[in-house]
């Protein structure tokens, strides 16, 4: 794969003991120097007219002054620093080149990928939160479609935390579609069931709040059974994936218990997913906060990609996770 990467987004520094902090792109350059085929570019930050398209006016202005003053705790989780502007433009630098690479045919083992920090899928259009200032993969999407590469981008959401963010950014459009599976009753506390879009966007929002313990099984469920028809009837001419770790059985701040060969199959749906309804795939870094298992897990991806074939499980999902998808496939009419 192609990894989008800059040293700009170590320079945001959230202090000691914060969970996301530049130790996780350390890891992740470390546990890829293990693999071949590794290629890392180095993208432009995204303009301040990137962000201000998907976040309000307002509170881009607010931030930039906040960290122009030194920055300190927007909330309780959320800590910026001197750094943090450059940083959180450079992540979402990093993601519009993803989109604009993949959208331009990088495929395959030249697949894209944004390893930036820090991640987005938190950050509202006038808020930051749980870690996010700018949302990297919003950002994205609107620069697919704000520069004719696309017409339609569907955004699938792997961590196991609820992207509020991107939900509440696409949630009343029907050019982009959102997809969530995250642990049911998980911080922020958002993306139920029922939960699927409004006015022009009513339809284009999914989400499947899994029960704690959910493993490869029920997430391969989830795929197969609702998204991947979900994103089918979408017809997407980019799918955007925003990929957090956290889900993996041996993260510190989720109850899940998806292995590492579990993202790799996770990874193989997808770009099958892709190839089948026509559209460029790639991926934007969101959370994962055990150092060895993010590592691990963006190489899965990477080694997926680069031609290993994924060991299927032998686990069958939980009968919940099947109630769960026909749930939410009646809510979609599909």
């Amino acid at each position: 794969m192609r990894f989008g990467y800059s040293d700009r987004c170590l320079d945001h520094d959230t202090g000691e003991r914060h969970p996301e902090n530049p130790d996780r792109l350390r890891a992740i350059r470390r546990g890829l120097t293990k693999r071949h085929g590794v290629e890392y570019v180095e993208a432009d930050p995204a303009e301040k007219a990137a962000i201000t398209a998907v976040h309000d006016d307002d509170y881009v202005d607010e931030l930039e002054s906040f960290v122009e003053d030194g920055g300190g705790s927007w909330d309780p989780d959320t800590v910026a620093s001197d750094g943090t502007w450059d940083a959180a433009l450079t992540s979402a630098g990093l993601a519009q080149w993803a989109a604009r690479a993949a959208l331009d045919g990088s495929t395959g083992r030249q697949t894209p990928f944004a390893i930036g920090r820090p991640p987005g899928h938190h950050a509202v259009t006038d808020d930051a939160m749980g870690f996010c200032f700018f949302n990297n993969a919003a950002v994205a999407a609107q620069t697919a479609l704000d520069e004719d590469l696309a017409d339609r981008v569907a955004i699938f959401d792997w961590d196991v935390h609820h992207g509020n963010g991107t939900q509440d950014i696409f949630y009343d459009r029907g050019d982009v579609f959102y997809a969530s599976i995250h642990e049911d009753g998980l911080y922020p506390d958002t993306g139920a069931l029922d939960e699927t879009g409004e006015a022009d966007g009513e339809g284009a929002t999914a989400n499947l709040p899994l029960a704690a313990g959910a493993g490869d099984a029920d997430y391969l469920y989830a795929v197969d059974q609702g998204i991947a028809p979900a994103v089918d009837r979408f017809d997407p001419d980019l799918l955007i994936v925003s990929a957090g770790f956290d889900a993996h059985r041996h993260d510190p701040i989720s109850r899940m218990r998806v292995s590492s060969e579990g993202y790799a199959l996770l990874t193989d749906r997808i770009r099958t997913l892709a190839d089948d309804v026509g559209a460029a795939d790639t991926y934007v870094l969101e959370g994962g906060y055990g150092l060895d298992t993010l590592a691990e897990g963006v190489s899965m991806v990477h080694e997926t990609y680069d031609g290993r074939t994924p060991v299927d499980t032998d686990e069958e999902p939980d009968a919940k996770t099947e109630t769960l998808v026909d749930d939410l496939l009646a809510e979609l009419d599909l």
